[in-house]
Formats: structure tokens, sequence, C-alpha cells
């Protein structure tokens, strides 16, 4: 009888990466070869969610199977509380500042069932008490505190959990080192490698050879690398008050572009490593990222089009994710998947791909994959929600949002106001439907609020100092 292993799994988080970020997902500027492969060979998820436009609050969400206002992680965590002022019409919400370790994480899950367990990249998920190897990692490689490379993407780094490289070395590469030098000093157990790049988060800073290239590119296709925003077929969104603005912007910053870049060949330098100790067909990858691209007011790296606005927002840009997952002999290599998913959802799924018992208790909000990645259309699910009653430092204001089947609702809690919109045919969510479809835009609003209530979501009060219009 033929001895069964169970399938290493890699799961890579890429730090505000947008829905349009990679060629295989529409970017006809950025290149993504290697990215592009793996997605040819597994199966693409067009309506992949991350659980919150923001970072820590999605991150707390994969590792504990729960929506962010379950586990209490609500926005990014800001240690200096410089962050977090009452900028509006609204009082901030207090938040967790780290990921509880009452939380049975998922590394911890996988590692009582038999797997080495790594974590290599960035955290955010808390002080020391609260890292990487607290949570169930039996290595933590540069995982700490930060929520981004203070010092900068080239060596010395000053990462606490990362021995210094010599100068000039580029972060991204360095910790695709340690993830290779992992998987082929491996002791043969199955292992889960937690791959969280701190790229492309900023600041943008990329080799000057890749820079190099990109402003090249985008002198040949009539870009004006050094301003995306310019007349062109694109666009973003923005509130003023209650009316919208738009800005034309493309996708043209060969900084940026030259980020993507360098992490797309690590990314074939990893998948490589796998070849080389035989360990392709027996493992599972998962790529995608923790909010949206960042679309700001002001100049912004990339461009999230044709989704509306970007990260610290409550419409698509700010939250739908490129996710790519690939097991070969199970998943259909070049197979599309248009169900929504959403963070919660891998805990449960990983479980069952590695053969252990579900955690029903642990993953409340997650619903596991599965069923799509062998080839099913649907989940036995209703509607997934999200829930952010802070200030995005991009511009976003306090709200919650559900979507259910084609139809997202969006409440903003400064006015009260209500958007609706059917995402098959408005993707750009241009078209609010609320006083054209009431009663739909009721029910899915007393949706909204009883989930809330069921899962105690704070929600943020009006501000007495507040001196605006």
């Amino acid at each position: 009888m033929r001895e069964i292993h169970k399938p290493n799994i890699i799961f890579i988080l890429i730090d505000d990466m947008g829905w349009r970020d990679l060629g295989c997902f529409g970017s006809s500027f950025y290149e993504t070869p290697n990215i592009d492969k793996l997605a040819s060979e597994g199966m693409v998820f067009t309506a992949a969610y991350a659980a919150c436009p923001v970072c820590s609050p999605t991150r707390a969400s994969i590792l504990s199977g729960k929506y962010p206002a379950t586990v209490g992680v609500t926005d990014w965590i800001d240690f200096g509380g410089n962050c977090h002022p009452c900028r509006g019409k609204l009082v901030d919400v207090p938040y967790l500042k780290q990921l509880p370790l009452s939380e049975k994480s998922l590394a911890k899950a996988l590692l009582e069932g038999g797997y080495n367990t790594w974590h290599v990249g960035k955290w955010h998920l808390g002080g020391k008490p609260f890292y990487p190897e607290n949570h169930g990692f039996i290595r933590n490689i540069g995982g700490c505190s930060w929520g981004h490379p203070h010092k900068g993407y080239f060596s010395p780094y000053g990462i606490e959990t990362l021995k210094e490289g010599p100068d000039g070395e580029y972060l991204s590469d360095r910790l695709t080192d340690e993830a290779v030098d992992l998987i082929k000093t491996n002791d043969g157990k199955p292992f889960f490698l937690n791959l969280w790049h701190y790229t492309v988060h900023t600041p943008v800073q990329a080799k000057p050879e890749d820079v190099e290239r990109f402003e090249k590119k985008a002198k040949e296709m009539g870009l004006d690398a050094m301003c995306p925003f310019v007349e062109g077929e694109y666009f973003l969104t923005e509130h003023k008050k209650s009316e919208r603005v738009k800005r034309r912007v493309i996708q043209s910053d060969p900084v940026y572009a030259a980020m993507i870049y360098n992490l797309d060949e690590n990314i074939g330098r990893l998948l490589r490593a796998l070849e080389e100790t035989g360990q392709t067909e027996n493992t599972v990858i998962i790529f995608t990222s923790d909010n949206g691209g960042l679309s700001s007011a002001g100049r912004s790296p990339t461009c999230n089009s044709p989704l509306s606005e970007g990260k610290g927002w409550m419409y698509e840009g700010g939250v739908r994710e490129p996710l790519i997952i690939k097991w070969p002999e199970v998943v259909k290599a070049g197979s599309t998947c248009d169900e929504p998913v959403t963070s919660p959802d891998f805990y449960p799924t990983i479980l069952e791909i590695a053969d252990l018992p579900l955690l029903p208790d642990q993953h409340v909000d997650g619903v596991s994959m599965l069923p799509l990645l062998k080839g099913a259309n649907k989940l036995q699910r209703e509607a997934i929600y999200w829930h952010y009653p802070h200030y995005g430092n991009q511009g976003g204001t306090p709200g919650s949002s559900v979507r259910m089947g084609d139809f997202k609702l969006i409440e903003f809690f400064e006015d009260g106001r209500l958007e609706l919109y059917n995402l098959k045919e408005d993707i750009e969510e241009e078209n609010n439907l609320a006083d054209q479809m009431p009663e739909l835009a009721s029910k899915m609003h007393n949706m909204l609020i009883k989930w809330r209530e069921s899962v105690e979501a704070k929600i943020p009060q009006p501000n007495p100092d507040f001196l605006g219009d």
C-alpha cells in the first residue's frame, strides 16, 4: 500500500498588493511571468477578498479563522497611538493591538498535526510576547511589531528578528533566501511556510537596474512615469462629503513596477527550490494580498482600476485581492473561480488540505474552500462581511459592508449613508442602487446590523469636539 504524505503548504502574503498588480490579473505595465505561470498551473479566484482594507486585521483573520470584528483586531496596529486621533465627526473605537494568545492560531493547529511551521517576513500582530514563536511557529525570521521596513528595503534593515546582511542587500531577496534555505534543509516532515513579504508596502524602493527597466518601458509606452494621475482610460473615485469625484489614473510608477518585478523573480526562485528538492508535486501554494493597493489622494504608486479606491476604503479597491491556489493533481490547472471568498476561509481550508480535524469553535467565520478547489461553483454561505470602524490614513471613513451574491451594500457611519451596488454589472461601484432597490437595500442593511450585533462589533460614536460642517 502506497504511503500517503501530507502536502507541504506555502502561504505567500504580499503587503498592499492590489487586485490589478499582476499580469495574470490584467496589468499591462507590471511584469510578473513567474506568478503568471503559477496562475496557469492552479486556480485563479476573481472575487477573493481581504477581511479588512488594512493589514493587521486581515493577518489576524487568516491566522484565527475569524472576522476582524470577531477577534477584536479591527485596524492596523499603531503602537505609538499617534495615528488614530479624532479626525472627523466620529470618535475612533478601541481595538486590540495584538493577536491574543487565547486564539489557537492556524500555525498551532498545524504544529499539533505534525507540521514544521515557519514564519518568514512581516508579522505586525503585536509586540514581543505575541511574536510568531508564541503563536505556534517553530521558526521566526523577520517577523516583529513593524508594519513596514522602517529603515528601508536595503540592508542594514534594523529588524530585530533578522540578522543583518551585507550593506545594500535587498530585503525581498533576503527573505526568499531564508525561505529557500528552510525548504532545502527540512527534516522530511511536512512543512507550513508562512512567507509574508514586506513588499510592496512603502517606502517604494527598488534596485536601480530594475527601476531603469521600467523607466524605459514607461517612456516607450508614452506614460508619465513620475505622475500616475494623468489623462487615461482608468479612473479612481473618492468621497468629498457625499459627492463622487473622478480622478484619472494609470499604472506607470517605475519604482513600484520594479518592486513587483523583483518580487516575481523571488517567487520564481522559491518555485525552483521546490523543483530542485523534488517537492513541487506535494506542495500546495497559496498566493494573495492583505488589502488593496495603495491608491489614495495625492501621488499613489499604483492603480486598482476598474475597482474604485484602494487601501483604507470600503470599496472594492480596498478589499478585493489577487488569489491563486495551486494544488497539483487536485486543483485543475488554468481554472477560474468566481465565487466570493474571504480571509477567514483559509483556516478551515488549510486544515482540510492537511487532512486535519476542523476546529469549528476556532474558525467560526471561515468556510472551507475545498469544494471550490475540487470544481464546485458555490459555497454554502449567504453573505460575507466587513467592519472597519476607523478613519483610514488614505481618506476612507468608518463603515461596514456586506456582499450577498452579486450585490454589495456599504453603510457609512458618519452620516448613515447606504450605497448598494451590483458588482456583476458595476464593478466600478459608480451606480448607487439604494434608492432604486429599497427593499434589497433594507434587507442587506438588516443583515449587516444583525451580523454586527452577533460579533459585538464596536460602533464609533459622535465626536463632541468636531467643528466641521
